[in-house]
């Protein structure tokens, strides 16, 4: 089955999780009208179903190649570049200033997830895209937004993030790669990048590279790393592409999925660049890159997720195998209890992590564009809570939920050439892209939890509280259920919160041990509340089919990971503990 994208379902949303509506009229979206969801939506979805989605296989099998003259994207991958700049959808979320049309961020969210859903190895080119026009945004100089930003925003140009060096991972503190200082005021960088997606290709004119790297004098260590803007082919006097740079692609990696997005080895021998924000302070600068990436590989997994569970779906109606109650023959395994529960699962969990996404780029967009500087802060500590969670829960979910999808399929799902083969090896990536999941939970706890003593996610469970309070209100029998659920959640997670708050204060390591953990618990619980307030907001609307949907995928979240959320805690205050003691008897160390 081809992927079909779920428009009513990221409406629904956009609209009942995210609240999306919040953001009309505020500066900077003027031009957002909350009529316009719909036909934004449908429109991204006939070119993620009618161009992208055949590409997927394609892509898969084909893969992007290197030959002499650079990097040669998969079949077709050129033409739907090119219907997706024309269709303006780079653009969407960025100023009108440079060029775009000023709609949020969550909305581009949600039709980026179409494009991911469609054929991930290709969305990853214009989500990088977007991480480079939000640094050259926050950091960039008047002469570079305007030489720069309009083709990035047009998607003529696309935008790189070069940080990983063969010796230098997640601990981009190690990088190597040099910087001289030119006396015209540019710089020569001089080094070798790996893991670089789409670091080459031959979709756009020009690819603009932000790269990491150490001026001669800088400080040992992060503190001594600077951005610069690296692009492919130098901007002539007329700002058009000209002579090519001193940087290329001298590699591909060989990798378990996504085989149509090149990871390339990038070699930088004396490239011209110049210095995005202050000298020493690049890390901060690609922070904004990363944060931006964090959250779109969140969507990954929440895109990845939707296409297994729409696969298994389509083959759950179509295998038939076993006798089922009311069924003549062989019965369509869908009639089975148990794959019913496994496509039920994957449903529900794809939802709660797509809920936890657009909350999260609402909460950017109000804190970039409200008035209010309350609100403002707000948002900031909301989006800045949610980020970790939203990247490492959601991209878990989409490992997890793909993995299901291939058990649907059973023998047939271990096939290479099967559509759930090949998102169970792409989804594997996006756990370990942009900080592994494990950076992400110490994040979580040590900055974003610890940085404001609790109170981000205190929060966020008042909130919590306040559905349990609207669910029980409505005397629903199954919504009371729901939210004794979520309340019993909303406790476990405020003593985990407290528990770590005080552990990481009193002993780091052992409150360290525990954050895989206790991101877990903030998933589940932050999930089930977004899930009860979708359940309650479709009772007052007309649509009955939407309201016992929705009502239904609550109620069996509630009852499988928000019932097991109160057994979580011991994990995290003592699970931790057990393996820091019996580390010498296990590890040796």
């Amino acid at each position: 089955m081809a992927y079909d994208a779920p428009v009513s379902d990221i409406e629904f949303a956009l609209n009942a999780f995210a609240r999306i509506g919040r953001l009309q009229g505020l500066p900077g979206h003027e031009a957002y009208d909350p009529d316009l969801v719909r036909p934004i939506l449908e429109e991204a979805a006939k070119l993620a179903r009618d161009v992208l989605a055949p590409l997927n296989p394609v892509g898969d099998a084909h893969g992007a190649v290197l030959k002499d003259g650079g990097v040669v994207a998969p079949p077709g991958f050129g033409d739907a570049y090119k219907a997706f700049v024309e269709g303006g959808w780079m653009g969407l979320a960025a100023p009108e200033e440079w060029g775009g049309q000023g709609l949020p961020k969550a909305l581009a969210l949600g039709v980026m997830e179409m494009f991911h859903g469609a054929n991930m190895a290709f969305g990853l080119c214009p989500m990088l895209s977007y991480g480079a026009v939000e640094a050259l945004l926050a950091h960039g100089t008047d002469v570079q937004r305007a030489a720069y930003l309009p083709k990035l925003v047009s998607g003529e140009w696309t935008g790189t993030m070069n940080l990983t060096e063969p010796q230098a991972g997640s601990d981009v503190g190690a990088l190597k790669t040099k910087a001289e200082p030119c006396e015209d005021g540019s710089y020569s960088i001089t080094g070798q990048k790996i893991y670089i997606t789409w670091g080459d290709h031959d979709m756009a004119e020009n690819i603009i590279h932000l790269v990491l790297a150490r001026l001669p004098d800088a400080p040992a260590g992060s503190k001594g790393i600077s951005l610069f803007l690296v692009p492919k082919f130098i901007l002539d006097a007329d700002g058009t592409p000209g002579e090519r740079n001193g940087v290329r692609c001298i590699g591909l990696e060989k990798k378990m999925g996504i085989h149509g997005s090149p990871t390339c080895v990038m070699e930088y021998s004396g490239a011209k660049g110049w210095l995005i924000g202050e000298e020493n302070r690049g890390l901060a600068c690609m922070f904004t890159m990363m944060n931006s990436a964090r959250l779109n590989v969140g969507l990954e997994g929440v895109a990845v997720g939707e296409a297994a569970f729409q696969t298994a779906f389509a083959y759950a109606q179509e295998r038939k195998q076993g006798a089922a109650a009311g069924v003549t023959g062989p019965a369509p395994i869908l009639h089975h209890a148990d794959v019913r529960r496994t496509l039920t699962t994957m449903r529900a969990k794809v939802a709660a992590a797509r809920a936890i996404c657009y909350a999260c780029g609402v909460a950017a967009d109000l804190a970039h564009s409200s008035p209010d500087p309350d609100v403002r802060a707000a948002a900031k500590t909301r989006e800045d809570l949610l980020t970790p969670i939203a990247k490492a829960w959601s991209t878990d979910i989409g490992v997890e939920v793909a993995s299901l999808g291939v058990q649907v399929h059973g023998g047939m799902g271990f096939m290479n050439e099967t559509l759930a083969a090949q998102l169970y090896r792409d989804a594997r990536i996006a756990p370990i892209y942009e900080g592994t999941n494990g950076i992400q939970a110490i994040d979580l706890v040590g900055r974003k939890l610890s940085g404001t003593k609790g109170a981000s996610m205190q929060a966020m469970i008042v909130e919590v509280e306040e559905t349990v309070r609207q669910a029980r209100a409505t005397n629903d029998p199954q919504l009371v259920q729901i939210a004794d659920r979520l309340k019993a959640g909303a406790a476990a997670l405020s003593e985990a919160s407290e528990w770590m708050v005080k552990t990481l204060a009193d002993e780091p390591e052992k409150g360290l041990a525990g954050a895989t953990e206790y991101l877990a618990l903030a998933g589940d619980v932050i999930g089930g509340h977004f899930l009860a307030l979708g359940a309650i907001a479709a009772r007052s609307g007309q649509d009955m089919d939407q309201r016992a949907r929705q009502l239904a995928l609550a109620g069996f979240f509630a009852e499988t990971s928000l019932a097991s959320a109160p057994g979580r805690v011991p994990a995290i205050t003592e699970g931790g503990a057990r393996f820091l003691e019996g580390s010498k008897a296990l590890f040796g160390v």
